[in-house]
């Protein structure tokens, strides 16, 4: 069982290990061993998950989220079967946190007097710069 928050934990059944070959260094163990790892979560399907957690977590996901509602995280850092599926499973855990954390509403609020006129003030400046790059009179 994966801890995510206190509220929410990941089964073992919602996930699914592919142990696949590393691309990168590894000289010849590289061709051999089988150390990356494919990390698939069930979250569409997940009974531990709110549907306001999977709607952010879909957001969050991106392009790892499938049509088929499975999140994939590969993870192909280190050498190591076992670390590399501790990096995956660690990133999962992040990413559902992060998704658990409802945002913040943001209230519209109006400019103030004093940004008003800083903008005009700005914006007529700038004006004048530009109406000096203009051709010279040769009568004035």
């Amino acid at each position: 069982m994966l801890h995510v928050t206190d509220d929410i934990q990941i089964e073992d059944w919602e996930l699914t290990e592919q142990f696949i070959r590393s691309s990168g260094p590894g000289g010849q163990n590289v061709n051999k061993v089988s150390t990356a790892v494919e990390l698939r979560f069930e979250a569409e399907r997940s009974p531990n998950l709110p549907d306001a957690v999977k709607r952010r977590l879909r957001r969050l996901a991106g392009r790892r989220w499938t049509d088929a509602g499975t999140l994939v995280i590969q993870c192909e850092e280190t050498r190591s079967q076992a670390r590399n599926r501790e990096i995956a499973r660690q990133r999962l855990a992040e990413l559902v946190a992060k998704a658990a954390v409802k945002p913040k509403r943001r209230i519209p609020t109006r400019p103030t007097l004093g940004s008003k006129k800083r903008r005009l003030k700005a914006k007529k400046t700038r004006g004048e710069v530009k109406s000096l790059r203009g051709k010279v009179d040769p009568e004035t």
